[in-house]
């Protein structure tokens, strides 16, 4: 079940703005998702298999990790991913705030002592990532889209990041194709401005075409 988060706080941030759009490029989008969707959840069968396998049986806890995290207009959903981390990962989450390596309200860690041997492999090359496959189906997320923020860091916004929750939040995207981790904060929030003004289905094909070399690369996967 989704709910809004609330985006007023003390520092008067306002709720993102609901845009009209239009309803045939949304709605060739949609179809565009729910077809390559299928598609990929058939090639990839065996991998998801092989990696549900492979958590089950070197870690304790279970394959897969939904976590709640912030779509399109502030809506909420509970994203699916493979587990890559210890079961205790949210409880040491704060404790490791302070060593991140990126700037911003986004934490990222090379290092993080909560990856698994298996969870390192799979991030790696971004197959903890496959289960959103099943948000995409649902509507909750797109193929192609800014990544979707935890309720935390989106409370940290400021009013022009907020700006990028106009768009559905996606597997891939601008930030996913020219970095990823190694992106910082104020960067990616232009990138996904950017993309939530301009998207279309040439530019989702030509992200989806170049998120291949950039699984393939492994930059700033971690």
């Amino acid at each position: 079940m989704t709910s809004d988060v609330n985006f007023v706080s003390q520092k008067g941030h306002n709720r993102p703005t609901r845009s009209k759009g239009r309803p045939v490029a949304a709605a060739t989008k949609r179809l565009l998702d729910i077809s390559l969707t299928l598609t990929l959840l058939m090639i990839a069968a065996p991998l998801l298999i092989g990696t549900a396998v492979a958590i089950k049986t070197t870690s304790r806890g279970p394959v897969f990790f939904r976590q709640k995290r912030v779509g399109r207009y502030g809506k909420t959903f509970r994203m699916m991913k493979f587990r890559s981390m210890h079961i205790d990962a949210e409880e040491r989450r704060a404790a490791l705030l302070a060593t991140s390596d990126r700037d911003g309200v986004c934490f990222k860690q090379k290092d993080d002592p909560r990856i698994t041997r298996v969870g390192r492999f799979i991030r790696r090359f971004s197959i903890d990532e496959l289960p959103q496959l099943f948000n995409v189906l649902t509507g909750e997320m797109s193929l192609v889209g800014p990544r979707p923020a935890l309720p935390e860091e989106v409370a940290a916004y400021s009013p022009r990041a907020l700006k990028r929750l106009e768009a559905l939040p996606g597997l891939t995207g601008l930030w996913q194709v020219s970095g990823r981790a190694d992106i910082d904060f104020d960067r990616m929030v232009e990138m996904d401005i950017a993309y939530a003004r301009s998207k279309s289905l040439p530019l989702d094909l030509m992200l989806l075409a170049l998120t291949f070399r950039a699984v393939v690369s492994g930059r700033g996967a971690y």
